[in-house]
């Protein structure tokens, strides 16, 4: 089911075509699979009976969130993790959230060109997102792109984020599972420490571990790692080496999210934080329906007649807000 940034075929699509779009996506046509997921893009008004449709199929994926700084190898190591859950006869889904296009706002696909050993695997689907701006790493539009390839019964769903940062840290709340790239003589060690990602990951990995430094990467990570103060029974986050190149000690990787996903299912973890990521999905799908309201014809200008009285003093802020907001029932 191999696709790289299908991006056509979604004009003319209706209502009554959605039922029978949903059931070929589960089937495993790559082609319907692209579709839906270029709704979710397009933000279609046909969404909302896409993921009615869907709704019933969704809930059985893993998501593994993969993420790192610029440089570190991010693509050339989900391509390596990949060929390893593929080997144990797992349904992978790539989801690669890249820089949008100053010109275009699509996706900058150069980095895919390192994932193209999968491109003709019946068992392997990839597709570029355009993160559009959005400062966390990740399109607003992800959790629907993830409910698509979930539903469309993918076993292990992989999201691959640009490298911004500090911002970075937001695939923390849209994964079951979070691995931490690293790589020796990047200063990761202390940026790991600045960035807060001490925090995010579920498995530590440091790539490039043929290169001088890669030891002491990992060592000064456990040091770090260890200082923190974790309840008891919680998961301790494991840092292994990788030179994803070769797929050295990729598979290690794959044997530590099956444990990772053990012990989230056995906590009862896995149940909380896909609530939590349901949560957050509802509040942004409001919040961006609130948006388009204000945006409707007339509320602009009502906007600015309230910001103009903020500022003359005629009234506050949150009174504002609140000739803006529905009445509460």
């Amino acid at each position: 089911m191999a696709e790289h940034n299908v991006g056509g075929g979604r004009r003319g699509i209706t209502a009554a075509a959605v039922p029978d779009l949903v059931a070929k996506a589960r089937e495993g046509d790559a082609r319907s699979v692209g579709r839906l997921v270029s709704l979710v893009e397009d933000e279609s008004p046909l969404l909302r009976e896409v993921m009615r449709a869907l709704a019933p199929y969704a809930g059985n994926a893993r998501i593994v969130g993969l993420t790192g700084s610029p440089g570190v190898g991010k693509s050339t190591s989900t391509n390596a993790l990949v060929g390893a859950l593929r080997k144990r006869g797992q349904r992978v889904a790539v989801l690669a959230v890249d820089p949008s296009s100053p010109f275009s706002g699509g996706a900058l696909l150069g980095d895919r060109i390192r994932m193209s050993d999968h491109l003709l695997d019946s068992g392997v689907f990839i597709r570029s997102m355009a993160a559009r701006g959005h400062l966390g790493g990740l399109a607003w539009t992800t959790p629907q792109a993830l409910r698509v390839l979930d539903a469309s019964g993918f076993d292990v769903i992989v999201v691959e984020t640009v490298g911004v940062g500090q911002s970075e840290v937001e695939i923390a709340g849209l994964a079951d599972s979070t691995i931490v790239l690293l790589a020796p003589g990047m200063g990761d060690g202390i940026q790991a420490a600045k960035a807060g990602i001490l925090e995010i990951g579920d498995l530590y990995v440091v790539n490039k571990a043929d290169r001088d430094g890669a030891d002491k990467v990992r060592r000064d990570l456990r040091s770090m790692l260890g200082l923190a103060e974790r309840p008891e029974g919680a998961w301790k986050p494991p840092v292994l080496k990788t030179t994803a190149q070769t797929g050295e000690g990729v598979d290690e990787v794959a044997d530590a999210l099956d444990e990772h996903h053990a012990w989230l299912v056995e906590s009862g973890d896995l149940q909380r934080r896909r609530v939590r990521r349901a949560r957050d999905e509802i509040e942004a799908i409001a919040l961006t329906s609130l948006r388009k309201r204000w945006g409707s014809v007339g509320s602009g200008d009502r906007l600015d007649e309230l910001a103009a009285a903020v500022v003359s003093g005629d009234t506050d802020p949150y009174a504002a807000a609140d000739e803006l907001l529905p009445e509460e029932r």
